[in-house]
Formats: structure tokens, C-alpha cells, sequence
């Protein structure tokens, strides 16, 4: 290990890491999440409810998070040491557990928008795009969701994709797309319009006839960026089609390698208001002692570290299936409909411990219990994840 690394006994365990899972990791993958965390402690933390309460996304810190390997860690062409699937989810936890916005940005271009090019773009994609990425140059976003459309995109897609020569030509209109404000790239998906099939397309921004207006009034993740996208005879050359996307099967290996990442990012919710209810329950005096010392308040916390405990437990052993290659569609499904319904009933505990103080941002719990209720949704609703779960159990398929 190098001077430079954090060690071992430097990078303690999170207090809500009851049962020692980060020790898993190597001792490097341990000295860069501690160079994570005290980045995130130091320069995120003490402006996140800020942002959040002027619904502004904390942008001018993406060069730190690409300094310190963050985008692209997945990759061999981008990844700045060996690093395994765990670290990876861990990284994203360690996100969430500060500012689930932030989490949600990374994820956006990191998650979404790499992998959309990793997985599905050429040789001469990769080379052009992933370098720019990994560095924090360009930024990435993920157009899929429809006004219309979300759950159903399989079969609903509207946005069309029609072929003239060498060039494409998008039609269509996309909503909640995170980062589609100030992305450099947007990766879109249309529907064929000669074959019927889904596929991918790279439109640089700005483009002729691509507008992304800025969606207001949210009361949940208010720093991330999310827009509404219309297409109009938005012209894409063949070069910029994801060229090993044909269709929407293709597409959802990237979702479920996502899915995956979104039910770390619960648990990062999870342990974000654990941590600020314990520090709250210790320090708030009622009837002349701190709550922490009532029945009632430790069994609340015990309650949420049993769920934040088991959600982890579950996630560890979906990365060691996606390091096996063994990951399917339901597994990552019933993470994320397992974790985000756990986070659901932690951070209400947790709110619920600090009473009314529980609903002002100065405690640091009314951003996540307000935070968790997007991520409840995105990447998959409950129901459609545990459908995708009851699919894998009966042979199936009751949404269809």
C-alpha cells in the first residue's frame, strides 16, 4: 500500500455497518472509500441541504468526483485500479448516505450513461467516449421514461427513429431525465419506425431541434436536474446509433445492471437518516434525559438497523452474483424492490424519532424521508420489480 493510501485502520466501519460488511473489501478498495468519504464529508455535506432546499444540483463538484475514480470504475479502459462489483455498489452507498441527489447524478452519467456506451456502443464509441466520461469532460444522460410511458417502455416506446441515408431522425418527447439540463450527451431511445425495434442513439447537445426544460416544483431528490426532452426532426448520423443495440432486450441489460446500483443507493438513503437519528436521539433531552435512553426510541433504531443490516446482507450477495455472471433481471428486481421498501419504513423511524424537529432540513433527516419516496420509484416501480420476481417464480408474466 502506498504513503499516499488511507489504511485499513483509518477507514473505519459506518455505524450502521452493524455486521463489519465493508471489512470485505481489499485494503485498496478500503483506502479509496475513505478517500470518498472524507471527500463527501468535508465538501459535500455541509452544503447539501442548501442545494437541496434551492433545488440545485451540486455540479461543480463533478471534476472531484472523477478525480477520485468514481465515473468509470467499472471498466478496464476507464477504471483507475482493480476494483470489484462490491466496491462499486459500496461507492454508490457511501454517495446516497450524504446527498441522495448527488447519488442520482452520479448514477445518471456513471450508471446510465457509460454503461449505455459500454454495453452497447462500439469499439470506436468506446474510444471516443468513455476517456471524456471517467474524466468528468463530457456528461452523460439516459432518455427512456416518456410523458406517457414507464413501466410500459417495452411495449409503449413512442419516440421514433426514422433512417434516411446515413443519418436518423428522432421524434418524440422524454420526462424525469436526470442531468438532460446541462448533459453534453444524451443517450436516446426511439422505436425503429421500418423494423419496430428499440434502439440507442448519442445526440450531442446542443442539437437542432432538442430542447430539455427544467422539471420545477419537486418535493423529492430537488437537486437533481430533471427535465422534460422534445424531439423534433432531431438529425443523429448512423456513426452516433449505439451499434450493438438491436433491441429492447439489448437495452435491458443495462437497466438491470443499473437496478442494481439504485437498491445500493436505498440503503445509502437507509443509513443517511439512521446516522442523523442516532446523533439526534443522543443529543435531544426530554423529561431531563436523552431520548436515546427510552425504550421505545432504541427500539426504532434497533428496528432500522435490522432493516439497513438485511438490505446490505442481500446486496452483497446480488454483487457476488454479478461478479459470478450469475445476475439475472429478478435478482437485481427483488434487491431493489426489497431495499427500497425497507429504506421506505427506516427513514420513517427515523423521522419519526425526531418528532417535528424530523421535518426541518436543520436536522438532517427531512431530505432523506423526502428523498427516499423518488427512489422508491425510479428504475422500476415496487410492484413492476416484484412482478419481474413473480415472473421468475411461476413461468408467468402477469403484466402483460
Amino acid at each position: 500500500m502506498t504513503d499516499q493510501m488511507t489504511t485499513l485502520t483509518e477507514t473505519p466501519l459506518l455505524a450502521a455497518d452493524f455486521y463489519g460488511f465493508q471489512s470485505t473489501l481489499t485494503p485498496e478498495e478500503q483506502a479509496s472509500i475513505g478517500r470518498i468519504r472524507a471527500f463527501l464529508e468535508e465538501e459535500l455535506k455541509p452544503i447539501a441541504d442548501e442545494y437541496w432546499d434551492r433545488a440545485e444540483g451540486a455540479v461543480h463538484l463533478i471534476p472531484r468526483f472523477a478525480e477520485l475514480g468514481v465515473f468509470g470504475a467499472a471498466w478496464p479502459e476507464t477504471r483507475q485500479f482493480e476494483n470489484s462489483e462490491l466496491y462499486r455498489a459500496w461507492v454508490a452507498l457511501e454517495i446516497a448516505r450524504v446527498d441522495p441527489s448527488s447519488c442520482t447524478l452520479v448514477g445518471v452519467h456513471n450508471g446510465l450513461g457509460m454503461t449505455s456506451i459500454a454495453v452497447g456502443g462500439s469499439e470506436e464509441q468506446k474510444a471516443e467516449w468513455m476517456g471524456p466520461m471517467a474524466r468528468g469532460e463530457v456528461i452523460g444522460a439516459f432518455g427512456l421514461t416518456e410523458p406517457g410511458h414507464g413501466s410500459d417502455t417495452a411495449r409503449g416506446l413512442e419516440t421514433t427513429a426514422t433512417r434516411r441515408g446515413d443519418e436518423w431522425v428522432l421524434n418524440g418527447a422524454k420526462r424525469w431525465i436526470g442531468n438532460a439540463t446541462f448533459a453534453d450527451m444524451v443517450i436516446i431511445w426511439a422505436r425503429d419506425t421500418a423494423d419496430d425495434q428499440v434502439k440507442g442513439f448519442i445526440v450531442r447537445t446542443p442539437a437542432i431541434g432538442f430542447s430539455a426544460t427544467k422539471i420545477e416544483r419537486k418535493q423529492s431528490l430537488r437537486g437533481v436536474q430533471n427535465a422534460d426532452i422534445v424531439l423534433e426532426d432531431v438529425v443523429v448520423p448512423e456513426r452516433d446509433r449505439l451499434q450493438r443495440i438491436d433491441s429492447f432486450r439489448d437495452l435491458a441489460v443495462v437497466l438491470r445492471l443499473t437496478r442494481a446500483g439504485v437498491a445500493w443507493q436505498a440503503i445509502g438513503v437507509a443509513v443517511g437518516a439512521y446516522e442523523a437519528a442516532l446523533a439526534y436521539s443522543k443529543e435531544r433531552v426530554q423529561f431531563g434525559k436523552p431520548i436515546a435512553s427510552y425504550q421505545l426510541t432504541q427500539e426504532k433504531l434497533a428496528t432500522a438497523l435490522s432493516n439497513i443490516t438485511a438490505s446490505i446482507a442481500m446486496c452483497v450477495r446480488l454483487a457476488e452474483l454479478e461478479s459470478e455472471g450469475e445476475q439475472h433481471d429478478h435478482h437485481s428486481a427483488m434487491a431493489k424492490a426489497f431495499t427500497t421498501k425497507m429504506m421506505r419504513e427506516t427513514v420513517a423511524l427515523c423521522r419519526e424519532i425526531a418528532g417535528g424537529n424530523g421535518i426541518q432540513l436543520d436536522h438532517g433527516l427531512a431530505r432523506f424521508f423526502a428523498d427516499a419516496e423518488a427512489v422508491y420509484t425510479f428504475e422500476g416501480t415496487y410492484d413492476m420489480n416484484q412482478l419481474i420476481v413473480g415472473r421468475a417464480i411461476t413461468g408467468i408474466a402477469a403484466f402483460r
